[in-house]
């Protein structure tokens, strides 16, 4: 086989691969795009939804355990968590509580600075958990934070293979760097697909890199190497599969340990919680307000459920919650004496876990202010419409009574040549490789007896199409 002959087989193999990792990727492409352009405004959609509690009168307020104690009225038997620093003076004190019952339901309660209860939300029904859900779980678990991961994996081979479809061969650079739109809608369509692709190659593949330490398979495999390799100091500050991952001697801010499903939560009085502590909560409210730290700041209580100091349970914690990795602090206190035992902010993770953390912030928009969330926006924007311009291009070569998809290439140098990148990309995409894994078997032990299937696939048959049953 010649030279040109190789050449074009390669470029129907790439676009075969291209065409199936687009047919399955599109639809997640869509989700992902919306839901994670509308998460980039957590900040301000949060801020939007407790606007009722916000610039309240200041005058006689009340002390911090003041307000705690107003939420224990109103809610008798509930478990003290956490106290949210109000953001500014007339904002309301959001005091973060798991109420009394089998299901341990949270709740998010404000207090007026005069220490009135004034609403409350369920952290769990909040427009941006919803959303992160939907985003990382599609609302199903861990089997929805597989089927992401698994979208994410292919979407990296399609992000790959079409850069290598795009690639001019000797073409200017119109239809190149821009779309052509007077040669007739076919090549316009093409030109839109393939251009638009092109631009947001390399934000998309670093909008897929920086989520998969969250992905459920790839995280978790992250982790044990981590482990391994000695690149663990302090606690992991990113969800796996939606899960915060716990460890003996730091625990994260994590639901269900709140909810009493970890096995190290300690069983403590919460009427105590506050009242026996030498150190106040009003004491540890003004610390907090001194340190000057990024919202959202969050005093944790000693003994609280689901936070643990590396002192264990007698020391109070403050944190700064800021989606910004970089602006993270947390300081932990003695509990008797109010001495400071514990400082460790983002400059003192691991080198691991600060890249990690960069490309988490970056990922949700918050490493650099709005110009950040603009960026991700027309990210999100370029992705719906690669997505749109592949779905009418697909439907308007799609010939009748077959899948449309691009001929089997036949060279074996050309699979060959292939296999390596194939390899490498599976090695380091474990859902990927058990993906093709299914599909060779699927195609080698049922499709390749079906020749109707096959045909309307595009693959070859062992059975001539009149012996399909």
């Amino acid at each position: 086989m010649n030279k040109l002959a190789r050449r074009a087989s390669l470029y129907r193999m790439i676009w075969r691969w291209h065409f199936y990792a687009g047919l399955f990727v599109v639809p997640m492409i869509l989700i992902l795009s919306l839901t994670g352009a509308a998460y980039l405004f957590k900040p301000q959609v949060e801020r939007w939804e407790e606007r009722a509690w916000q610039g309240l009168a200041t005058e006689n307020a009340v002390t911090p355990e003041q307000q705690y104690r107003a939420v224990l009225s109103a809610y008798p038997g509930a478990k003290f968590h956490s106290y949210r620093v109000p953001n500014s003076p007339g904002d309301a004190a959001m005091i973060h509580v798991g109420l009394p019952g089998s299901g341990r339901q949270m709740l998010d309660v404000f207090v007026s600075p005069q220490g009135r209860v004034v609403g409350s939300l369920s952290p769990d029904q909040r427009i941006m958990e919803v959303v992160k859900d939907i985003h990382g779980q599609l609302l199903m678990g861990k089997r929805g934070s597989l089927l992401v991961e698994l979208a994410a994996s292919w979407a990296i081979v399609m992000v790959l293979t079409g850069l290598y479809l795009w690639w001019p061969r000797g073409r200017g650079i119109s239809g190149v760097l821009w779309p052509r739109f007077s040669q007739g809608q076919r090549t316009a369509w093409r030109d839109m697909h393939a251009v638009t692709g092109f631009w947001v190659s390399g934000l998309a593949l670093v909008l897929l890199l920086t989520g998969l330490p969250w992905a459920e398979v790839w995280g978790s495999s992250f982790k044990a190497v981590r482990a391994e390799m000695g690149w663990v100091k302090g606690a992991q500050d990113w969800t796996i599969g939606g899960e915060t991952p716990v460890s003996p001697d730091h625990a994260e801010h994590d639901h269900a340990a709140m909810m009493g499903t970890s096995p190290a939560m300690p069983e403590v009085n919460d009427n105590q919680i506050v009242t026996e502590a030498t150190a106040s909560l009003s004491q540890m409210v003004m610390l907090a307000k001194q340190e000057n730290l990024a919202f959202p700041v969050l005093v944790t209580p000693p003994g609280a459920p689901g936070r643990f100091g590396k002192k264990g349970a007698d020391c109070w914690t403050i944190r700064s919650d800021s989606q910004d990795r970089t602006l993270r602090t947390t300081i932990t206190y003695d509990a008797k004496t109010g001495q400071e035992l514990t400082r460790e902010t983002f400059a003192d993770d691991h080198i691991i876990d600060r890249v990690v953390g960069y490309g988490v912030s970056w990922h949700e928009g918050q490493l650099f202010g709005w110009i950040n969330q603009l960026i991700g926006v027309i990210s999100a924007l370029m992705l719906i419409t690669l997505s749109i311009t592949g779905f009418v291009m697909w439907r308007r070569r799609k010939p009748p009574g077959q899948l449309g998809a691009p001929p089997v290439a036949k060279s074996p140098t050309t699979l060959k040549g292939v296999a390596a990148l194939v390899f490498l990309l599976a090695a380091f995409l474990p859902l990927l490789a058990a993906s093709l894994l299914v599909m060779w078997l699927v195609e080698f032990l049922i499709i390749r007896r079906m020749a109707n299937v096959a045909r309307w696939l595009g693959m070859p048959s062992d059975k001539p199409h009149s012996e399909d049953i």
